[in-house]
């Protein structure tokens, strides 16, 4: 059983498998019984034992590591009904607790967590992490693959531009020739105008 998978629902106690997640909740197995039922989200919260933190004296610290404290410290459980009892147990195995601001519930809750645990064979551990080896093989890999695909846009685009027939842009010769073309062609009609006014000067013929 992967310990990733397993959760704490409020309203329901004990540990749970959460086999399938749906849109308005959950449907779970009870590591207690083996039963399955629909959680609904409307009603009850799902926590996933990897992500939940326990408070300390100094930085907070994950689930875990308490559990593989008490883990390592051995021994007989403590009674969970018995809240000295409880106390003198987690301050021989782990005593860096924040007991102010970790109740006593809180310490009959691990207890008994942690029983069940232990029980069904869990492993205790978070997953671990991607190789950093494995990481910078995957960078160097993208940063292959990124002039390639540059250069294979860009070849898409020039295919493109020649499918489409996308005029290509003048060179500096073509310019100057149709500018003077262009010069050309609009200073005809001065000429003609200026033309016309010269004939109507001219004198008239004798009879």
């Amino acid at each position: 059983m992967d310990y990733s998978k397993l959760v704490a629902v409020t309203g329901m106690p004990g540990l749970y498998e959460l086999v399938n997640s749906k849109s308005d909740g959950a449907v779970v197995r009870s590591l207690e019984d083996d039963s399955t039922k629909f959680a609904s989200s409307r009603v009850h919260n799902f926590s996933h034992l990897e992500s939940i933190e326990v408070y300390t004296i100094r930085d907070n610290v994950n689930l875990v590591e308490v559990f593989q404290a008490m883990e390592k410290a051995g021994g007989s459980l403590p009674d969970g009904k018995d809240n000295s009892a409880l106390k003198k147990y987690f301050e021989k195995a782990y005593p860096d607790l924040d007991f102010e601001r970790v109740y006593a519930s809180d310490l009959k809750k691990m207890v008994k967590w942690f029983d069940i645990l232990k029980k069904k064979n869990v492993e205790i551990k978070l997953p671990e992490p991607p190789e950093e080896e494995e990481v910078e093989q995957q960078t160097e890999k993208e940063q292959e693959e990124k002039p390639a695909k540059k250069a294979a846009k860009k070849k898409q685009v020039t295919d493109e531009a020649d499918a489409e027939d996308v005029p290509v842009r003048r060179t500096p010769a073509k310019k100057k020739a149709a500018a003077k073309k262009e010069t050309t062609a609009s200073t005809k009609p001065k000429k003609e105008k200026e033309e016309k006014p010269a004939k109507k000067k001219a004198a008239p013929k004798k009879k």
